[in-house]
């Protein structure tokens, strides 16, 4: 697919370098079953790139599954993924599917995949090997054929180092990585989000943004946006809200 297309697809803005060599990357190896990693600071739109590997596969007609590894306890992640039994624990009434076994024959994201306990890596790193799992309070495998796309945050290999993440685990997600960039390598896309994100809450808004000061504009461009995309677009939706 033409890169502006995808972008025009996906809702991508930009036309950076960077950003466009990350887009290369991930449809590259959207056709194909490898595990991919995606890394990145906080707000640079991993989950974005996860769409896209999906929605460029074969399995596009089939689940594409979002787990927040980091908004999950730690009690429940378990049960969250692969499932329990009734009766596994106290209050597990009823059987329940987990997030593996609804992304059969599709895809399932890991974002935060740095806050998996280190507990449930083994198990993890099982599915990966084997396609296979058990359900919490039961001794029967299930199968599944779900394609995984893993994002993060963090060093994985400084976690390896310090024994907070598994090294085969680590090895087995690596196989495919790809770097969100940061929106201070992408200093040419700030005016053009800028916009995007101005005009959208205007028109929701009701109001009309005539123009941007160009002495505004530089210095976003010139400011590191730590918090990224999801930084700059606060910062945009508090000026429209508070602009006359």
């Amino acid at each position: 697919m033409e890169l502006q297309s995808l972008k025009n697809r996906f809702g991508i803005i930009g036309n950076s370098p960077a950003l466009n060599h990350a887009l290369n990357t991930a449809t590259q190896v959207a056709p194909t079953d490898l595990t991919v990693l995606i890394t990145g600071e906080s707000g640079v739109g991993k989950e974005v790139f996860s769409q896209v590997i999906h929605q460029l596969s074969p399995r596009k007609h089939n689940p594409f599954i979002a787990v927040n590894c980091g908004a999950i306890p730690e009690g429940t992640i378990d049960s969250e993924l692969f499932g329990h039994e009734k009766g596994a624990f106290t209050g597990a009434v009823s059987q329940k599917t987990g997030r593996f076994e609804l992304a059969n024959g599709g895809t399932i994201f890991l974002d935060e995949i740095g806050e998996l306990p280190v507990e449930l890596q083994s198990k993890l790193l099982r599915v990966l090997q084997g396609q296979e799992f058990e359900r919490l309070g039961s001794t029967r495998t299930v199968q599944t054929n779900a394609r995984l796309v893993a994002a993060t945050n963090r060093d994985l290999a400084a976690m390896v180092s310090s024994k907070e993440f598994r090294s085969d685990l680590y090895y087995r997600l690596n196989v495919f990585p790809i770097i969100s960039p940061p929106l201070r390598e992408r200093a040419e896309d700030v005016p053009l989000l800028v916009r995007y994100f101005a005009q959208k809450l205007s028109r929701r808004m009701k109001k009309r943004i005539e123009s941007i000061p160009n002495e505004a504009m530089e210095v976003m461009k010139r400011y590191r946006w730590p918090g990224n995309i999801r930084e700059l677009q606060n910062v945009i939706d508090y000026a429209v809200t508070m602009g006359e």
